[in-house]
């Protein structure tokens, strides 16, 4: 266990904005992460866990212990002719983990193909894209408590799931380290393309809605749309869908008959941030060294300032612009530190 002083993690964050951590360290076990817990540094310092670092955005420097989860496997639990439960390490990288079982056969996460990020992420924010979300095939997941170095199993009803939300998000927040996630994957195709601009891409291509071309299709799309976090600095979509009750989409609706949304259950309406966003004038707008994505109004970027306080500046005037036209508040999706 090698704890570093004075440690820049900006090569760990993907805004890619200077942050130094008075104490960084990597943990690759249960026992060394259980080692750390009884260390003064732990125990002494603010503690924060970085995983991919693709949904953070620091605005200064960290004075305390940040630790960076690398647990590493994929490991067969369980299987039957239907389907597969696979016991991820926290530390592997979720692209990866989307590609492997693609070729693998196994289905459920290919529409959350190219989202960065680390698996031990991906339930804390409930990731979810082209219909799909974690919580669709998420199983159990094993955490360490940071109180006491206890470890507890956390099944799906625990993790009360939400539209990029769950309890690690909430009342648990910066309680627990994820060690592994279970997901349960079907061996039997079952494509989900009902997200609209999936399926046109499809239709428009005549390309059959199999496994591998839902996964190639989904990176197409996102790369004609969204900038690499490995060439340009963004966390992807910086804001969350906003939702309103019927009687406010009503009222938004009645005033601009374009606005854009996604239905949702009796009495809600999630409203497109993007369509909002660009509606002010945001997109392809660019303030110093940072702006709104030319071709995604939701994603923030970095064309090269080393503070993230520039970026936080930004998303402040994009919330005062949205609240000031529409009457609606706009809420990150990332963790802003």
């Amino acid at each position: 266990m090698d704890i570093k002083s004075n440690f820049s993690v900006k090569h760990l964050n993907t805004f890619k904005v200077e942050c130094k951590a008075d104490f960084y360290v990597e943990v690759v076990s249960l026992e060394e992460m259980q080692e750390i817990i009884s260390t003064d540094v732990f125990n002494n310092n603010d503690v924060f866990v970085l995983g991919g670092g693709s949904n953070v955005l620091f605005t200064k420097d960290f004075n305390g212990l940040i630790i960076h989860p690398k647990f590493k496997g994929i490991k067969i639990e369980e299987e039957n002719d239907d389907w597969i439960l696979l016991k991820v390490g926290a530390g592997e990288v979720w692209e990866e983990l989307v590609d492997y079982t693609v070729k693998k056969g196994w289905s459920g996460i290919e529409n959350l193909a190219a989202i960065p990020g680390s698996v031990g992420a991906a339930p804390v924010q409930n990731i979810g894209a082209y219909g799909v979300e974690l919580k669709d095939v998420f199983e159990s997941l094993t955490a360490v408590d940071l109180k006491d170095g206890t470890v507890k199993i956390f099944q799906k009803k625990e993790c009360n799931f939400g539209y990029r939300n769950s309890v690690f998000k909430s009342e648990f927040k910066n309680r627990f380290l994820i060690t592994s996630v279970n997901l349960r994957l079907s061996k039997i195709a079952k494509p989900d393309i009902s997200y609209e601009a999936l399926s046109s891409f499809l239709k428009e291509r005549s390309i059959e809605a199999n496994l591998k071309n839902i996964y190639d299709a989904i990176v197409d799309i996102r790369s004609s749309k969204l900038p690499d976090p490995k060439e340009l600095g963004n966390v992807g979509s910086f804001f969350k869908n906003p939702v309103v009750d019927d009687d406010k989409f009503a009222e938004l609706k009645s005033e601009f008959p374009k606005i854009r949304y996604f239905p949702q259950s009796k009495g809600s309406v999630k409203l497109a941030a993007a369509w909002l966003i660009e509606s002010c004038g945001w997109k392809g707008k660019k303030l110093g060294e940072v702006g709104v994505h030319e071709k995604q109004a939701l994603v923030l970027v970095n064309y090269g300032s080393n503070d993230g306080k520039q970026v936080l500046s930004l998303a402040w005037k994009i919330i005062e612009s949205v609240k000031l036209k529409f009457g609606i508040t706009l809420e990150p999706e990332v963790n802003i530190l």
